[in-house]
């Protein structure tokens, strides 16, 4: 399998918004990690802040789904992608998007799917608009604990900050309830979850083990109300070599998906996502960081 580098490069300068043309920089080494960290910044919420300094959270289209301007726990995911990318070098920033994250944790230490949106709604989805912002999510609970591990193991800021641990806790006793996969999406951080934890959480090898027995012997998932044909496959469950979740995943299958992501690469050097946007400014953003995603996963499984 060939990935053509350059036309990549042509597709992120086209048509990439900066921060994810500052990924693919660290991806390619033309680009350091304060620059990445300085692109994310751009989507920090002053609120109402004079100086230009963040609250801790990220808005303003970082999901590029949702278009709203308010700090929202998905694009906390986002922000903990970008200081995933940067490791080994740190950010203040990722234990400031903790601080921000214990702020907006409810009583029971679960997060809301989304927080209320008081300006204008247009391009955002109806799923974001139609949260319960009083009641925890397990789907944005176990994702962004998941993620704020992956970070914590190069930034102990992020290791021993008590959101992480509360979030931790949360998300493992929701995950004890559960008798099946559910929602393939929430599945899926649920599984990664306790894939980071593995080796760090009692409980979390036995229940990896428990439900990773749902997944078909092919590793994917179809993704309920999603767009057709959406799924999820063994690279959305388990994109890391070397992972307790990997190794439960066929070989093969999971060799065929590497081809597949490989061949993925269009003509005009970008990569692509199997769900519908709400805006054509949307799309064409969720293809800058599909581009990157791609490439990070493939790099790790030495593709790159």
């Amino acid at each position: 399998m060939t990935i053509d580098i350059t036309a990549a490069n042509r597709f992120m300068i086209a048509h990439a918004r900066l921060l994810d043309r500052r990924r693919f920089g660290l991806i390619t080494g033309d680009c350091g990690p304060d620059a990445a960290v300085a692109a994310l910044a751009a989507y920090g919420d002053t609120d109402g802040d004079t100086d230009g300094d963040t609250g801790g959270g990220y808005g303003w289209a970082l999901e590029p789904d949702l278009r709203a301007p308010e700090s929202q726990p998905v694009c906390a995911l986002h922000a903990f992608e970008v200081f995933a990318d940067i490791a080994p070098a740190t950010s203040p920033r990722a234990a400031a998007l903790c601080d921000w994250l214990a702020s907006v944790t409810l009583p029971d230490g679960g997060l809301p799917f989304a927080l209320p949106i008081a300006g204008d709604t247009t391009g955002t989805a109806p799923f974001w608009l139609d949260a319960d912002p009083r009641r925890s999510s397990l789907h944005m609970t176990a994702m962004l604990a998941g993620i704020a591990h992956r970070v914590g193991a190069h930034d102990p800021a992020v290791a021993r900050h008590p959101w992480l641990a509360r979030a931790t806790g949360h998300a493992m006793d929701a995950i004890a309830a559960l008798e099946g996969p559910g929602h393939a999406i929430e599945f899926r951080f649920v599984l990664q979850l306790l894939d980071v934890l593995y080796g760090a959480h009692p409980e979390a090898p036995a229940q990896l083990r428990r439900l990773a027995a749902f997944l078909p012997e092919s590793g994917r998932m179809p993704v309920a109300g999603g767009a057709p044909g959406e799924s999820l496959g063994p690279l959305d469950f388990a994109p890391l070599p070397g992972t307790p979740l990997r190794a439960l995943l066929p070989a093969d299958h999971v060799a065929a998906e590497l081809e597949r992501l490989a061949a993925g690469q269009l003509p005009d050097g970008g990569w692509t996502v199997d769900w519908e946007s709400r805006t054509p400014a949307g799309a064409l953003e969720w293809r800058g960081w599909a581009t990157v995603r791609a490439l990070t996963i493939l790099r790790a499984n030495s593709l790159l």
